[in-house]
């Protein structure tokens, strides 16, 4: 992913943001975030999701299915407000980049 380390706070947004909305789990969120337009590997993506956890934004429960198990993450209560807090903040930046966008 070009510029991962300015984008990589955008990815976990996504990630709160779907993990808020429904359980999600590890390829469902490679495949999301591919559409739009962050090509993540599982090396990336996965460890990722373990410091989401182990940072409490995320819980994940294990669901086994056959031979077959998927681990699930769940947004926390933690998780929530954080993303609350980073929508105000991504409110701010639009509006002051669409101010700058006006003045030039």
């Amino acid at each position: 992913m070009e510029h991962h380390d300015l984008l990589s706070g955008l990815v976990r947004l996504h990630i709160l943001h779907h993990a808020a909305e429904h359980p999600v789990y590890g390829q469902w969120m490679i495949e999301e975030l591919a559409r739009h337009g962050y090509r993540l590997s599982p090396g990336t993506l996965y460890p990722m999701l373990s410091k989401l956890e182990r940072d409490s934004y995320l819980t994940s429960t294990t669901k086994r299915d056959g031979r077959t198990s998927r681990k699930f993450y769940t947004i926390t209560d933690k998780g929530r407000e954080g993303l609350a807090v980073a929508r105000l903040r991504l409110k701010e930046l639009t509006g002051e980049a669409g101010q700058h966008d006006r003045q030039d």
